[in-house]
């Protein structure tokens, strides 16, 4: 497959404008939503930004093929799989569940497959070596042409494509800016974007302070935490609060949300003010990452 000659406008030109909106809760509070899942339909939100540096680098170091991991429902599959697509690129899934295999494939892994994705699915156990350097040794060795980017995106150069989710105007006129967390690269990216005023405020999907250690690795601010008190159980957990309160804050704002990611961020962001968490006058900026791909989850 011919490469596409990629360079940054290239991404720069889809992203255009991105939009912002603002919601009416409470008078105490200013809060306002960047809306990165209009971005566009497939590299949606986030994994625009995470994955811009990865592809361009693959190409200037000669590849022609990408390789990434994620689970049966990753936001990250799915949008690799288009980049790649969209940019002239080869791309191989490594997926976590070998008994997936067996099964009709879900809407994500279908997608991810009709741009072209090889899909290659490995046992829950052997999923969890990826980022041990025997286990990507081997991979390199199974795909040699191939220019692997890390589980959810999260490398150093996603990290530098997501300090370009804060504008200058980001910087000026916020206190606060929310994100949701998975792998730590979208916060990590925030956080040196920020300014020195500003609280980075992320939303745990999993449980436990690991995802703190992590982005600690990326950063040495001090301006931020992550809260894992609204994982309603962890990763794809969706009880029926949760789903009750993402159909009326769709109802009441007409801003669609998923419930692996952003309907928990919006919850606990609800929640908290309404236990008064932020002091008055506070400007708040919510990055709605994107990922509604995951909406088929249930």
């Amino acid at each position: 497959m011919e490469l596409i000659d990629l360079d940054s406008s290239m991404f720069d030109s889809i992203a255009q404008t991105i939009a912002y909106q603002k919601l009416i809760l409470d008078p105490s509070v200013s809060l306002s939503i960047k809306r990165l899942d209009q971005i566009h339909p497939q590299i949606s939100g986030n994994k625009f930004f995470k994955l811009k540096y990865n592809v361009l680098e693959a190409q200037q170091q000669g590849f022609d093929n990408v390789l990434t991991f994620g689970g049966a429902y990753s936001n990250h599959i799915a949008a690799t799989a288009y980049a790649a697509h969209l940019f002239g690129l080869k791309s191989v899934g490594i997926i976590r569940g070998e008994e997936l295999s067996d099964k009709v494939l879900n809407p994500t892994l279908s997608t991810a497959q009709h741009f072209g994705m090889q899909l290659h699915f490995v046992s829950r156990q052997q999923y969890r070596h990826k980022d041990q350097p025997e286990y990507l040794s081997a991979l390199k060795q199974q795909f040699p042409e191939h220019y692997i980017i890390p589980e959810g995106g999260t490398n150093a150069l996603a990290i530098q494509g997501c300090q370009e989710i804060l504008s200058e105007h980001d910087r000026q006129n916020y206190d606060v800016i929310c994100c949701a967390v998975g792998t730590g690269g979208t916060i990590s990216g925030l956080i040196e974007a920020s300014a020195a005023h500003q609280t980075i405020l992320g939303f745990s999907v999993l449980k436990g302070d690991f995802l703190s250690h992590e982005v600690a690795q990326y950063t040495v601010k001090k301006n931020w935490n992550i809260m894992d008190d609204y994982c309603f159980g962890g990763y794809a957990k969706a009880p029926t609060e949760l789903m009750q309160f993402i159909e009326k804050f769709e109802q009441d704002f007409a801003i669609p949300l998923e419930q692996v990611y952003t309907g928990k961020m919006l919850y606990g962001i609800f929640d908290l003010i309404q236990k008064k968490y932020f002091p008055p006058n506070t400007r708040i900026l919510i990055i709605h990452s994107g990922g509604l791909q995951g909406k088929a989850l249930k």
